[in-house]
């Protein structure tokens, strides 16, 4: 791989589970050069998040809301978790050569060629003093690519040294992989991860999430609902595909009447199996999956996928990744390709024709 130079640069994202802000200093040069620098969450005020969720109730309002306010709110809060991070790690403002800035997905749907990730990247730069790099998806589904994943090119620059063919699992709100051959990249969402889950067990439990997957554990799998719940077309479409995170609600919405914990136990079935079957769409078995995002402290997950992919399933950690701020490096990784006009996604990634640069550069204010 080429070389280009090194930048200081700090990525953010809230994922798809709206559990925080994940922030995350790289030094890289947007090809193979990566170092790692601190890391960090900061939790949204419980008033923005209950907005966001409250806003979930009905996402397609993106499309004809431009959502002034409460992006303003976001963006705001990026912001001040930005500055509370440089000053809790004595970092000079002056030393940060970019933000890489994903924000909040809020609306996925490609098939309309609509995308919206609330943070404003020229709020933030007049905020922060720093220079920006915001909306990392527009232009893939403006090309008529699938917006998603993109950060297979990272995990690709990260697993260079690693045994192939291998793969790398994301369980977020949304699960999507990343496989890796000799020869091959290919990326793809699986399906429903965290985020059936986690508004299952906020509903039923009152609790923001199944810690460990212990009351999942304490339920009995409906089989003829799991069976049912994966006849969804989606999982028979090939490779690239994409997923809005309240892509399968209507889908389970008639099985509600399941007992709590049955239904949980239902619902973490059908993650695993939706996970699985990203197997048919491998051109080889990999040898190990390596996980991040926070499903991978589910540990009916991670068991339940290792005994149907029967091959090692492991944290990211285990190679010496960070499994809660990868997708934060990783949109500082793809800030500085942004920089240089290299592409951000493939066809074999996201579907788009070919490949694709993206993002939009805000200037430093002073």
């Amino acid at each position: 791989m080429r070389s280009s130079p090194i930048k200081t640069i700090i990525g953010m994202i809230s994922g798809t589970s709206m559990d925080g802000i994940d922030i995350a200093l790289l030094e890289t040069d947007g090809y193979a050069h990566i170092d790692f620098g601190p890391a960090a969450t900061a939790p949204y005020p419980a008033h923005l998040r209950q907005a966001l969720i409250d806003f979930l109730q009905d996402p397609t309002r993106a499309q004809h809301d431009p959502l002034h306010d409460l992006e303003r709110q976001v963006t705001t809060c990026f912001s001040q978790a930005l500055l509370d991070f440089l000053r809790q790690h004595a970092l000079d403002p002056n030393t940060i050569d970019l933000i890489g800035l994903h924000g909040q997905t809020v609306y996925h749907n490609p098939a309309q060629r609509f995308t919206r990730q609330l943070g404003n990247g020229a709020q933030m730069a007049q905020e922060t003093g720093i220079a920006v790099v915001d909306q990392f998806r527009l232009n893939d589904v403006a090309q008529g690519g699938q917006g998603a994943p993109l950060v297979p090119l990272y995990h690709q620059a990260l697993a260079s040294t690693l045994a192939k063919p291998l793969v790398i699992l994301n369980w977020g709100g949304v699960g999507n992989v990343t496989y890796l051959d000799e020869n091959t990249i290919l990326a793809f969402d699986t399906g429903p991860a965290s985020a059936l889950c986690d508004d299952w067990t906020r509903k039923h439990f009152h609790l923001p999430f199944d810690e460990g997957g212990r009351l999942a554990q304490q339920g009995r799998i409906d089989q003829a609902v799991l069976q049912h719940w994966l006849a969804h077309p989606f999982f028979m479409v090939p490779p690239p595909k994409s997923l809005d995170r309240n892509a399968f609600h209507a889908h389970i919405h008639h099985h509600m009447s399941l007992d709590p914990l049955d239904g949980l136990a239902t619902l973490t079935a059908f993650t695993i199996h939706a996970t699985a079957k990203a197997l048919d769409h491998m051109p080889q078995k990999p040898r190990r999956w390596l996980v991040a995002g926070g499903g991978r402290h589910n540990d009916s997950f991670m068991q339940g996928l290792a005994q149907m992919v029967q091959v090692p399933v492991e944290p990211v950690e285990s190679v010496g990744w960070r499994g809660d701020s990868l997708e934060a490096e990783c949109f500082a990784y793809l800030a500085q390709r942004a920089r240089l006009g290299l592409p951000l996604s493939l066809p074999t990634t996201t579907g788009v024709p070919v490949p694709c640069s993206g993002g939009r550069y805000w200037p430093a204010h002073p």
